[in-house]
């Protein structure tokens, strides 16, 4: 017994979503820079606990080695903070002259006779404080870094869609930009700074708008890229299904 056959075209198959890990948003915050003194935030702390927990006074022996290590970071740190190290070159050039300032130090130290003004320097260089004046610079810090997270909250760009949108102001203003066509490219301008938040500079462009959109110190800035490229990607194969393509 033979089965009919139906003159009706099969259905297509219902079609699959484009990208199942697809973000429905992605948030681009800027920060400012003082976010890059957190390693100096976190060995204040650690600087005023283990003095307190020492309880060493000013003339311990420990307390100029504390001093010497938080200085030493902070310094270091200022350096990122107000210089950019866009090349590798840069950074090697950076820690040849800390190793050659580190040399110097250790070669006055054991040959005092090479250069007495130094040396006396050297000498009487002890860097001291208490729990108290590393628990302040803490507590400053910590004071910014509060004051930074809620500034941002005021200020952030949200990629939706085909929209963009730019949330700012206290009483939330919102700024929508159409992005059908949106591209971005991404800068690693500082080595230090990609290194301590994996942070760079995004620029956007859209159909509209003839100047871009410049984002400066975005954290974690390669997660940003790819989510932002898979929701992109998501969005131009399901405009090519609902057309009509493959």
């Amino acid at each position: 017994m033979s089965t009919p056959v139906s003159d009706r075209p099969t259905p297509p198959p219902p079609p699959k979503k484009a990208s199942d890990d697809a973000p429905g948003r992605v948030l681009l915050v800027p920060y400012p820079k003082i976010i890059f003194l957190y390693p100096t935030f976190l060995v204040a702390i650690v600087a005023a606990i283990w003095t307190h927990i020492l309880r060493s006074d000013l003339e311990s022996p420990v307390a100029p080695g504390v001093g010497t290590l938080f200085l030493g970071l902070f310094a270091v740190n200022l350096v990122i903070l107000a210089f950019d190290f866009p090349r590798t070159t840069s950074l090697t050039m950076f820690f040849l002259a800390a190793a050659v300032a580190m040399g110097l130090i250790l070669l006055f130290k054991f040959r005092p006779e090479l250069w007495p003004d130094i040396t006396n320097f050297l000498r009487h260089f002890h860097p001291i404080a208490n729990a108290t004046f590393y628990w302040t610079i803490a507590v400053v810090l910590g004071l910014m870094f509060a004051a930074v997270a809620i500034a941002v909250r005021f200020d952030y760009w949200e990629v939706r869609g085909n929209e963009l949108l730019h949330h700012h102001g206290f009483l939330s203003n919102l700024e929508r930009l159409s992005a059908p066509n949106l591209r971005m490219e991404k800068e690693i301008n500082d080595i230090f700074e990609y290194l301590l938040l994996r942070s760079g500079r995004l620029i956007i462009y859209t159909s509209n708008d003839r100047q871009p959109i410049v984002l400066d110190n975005v954290p974690f800035i390669d997660r940003k890229e790819a989510a932002v490229t898979r929701m992109l990607g998501s969005l131009q194969v399901q405009v090519r299904r609902e057309d009509g393509g493959t």
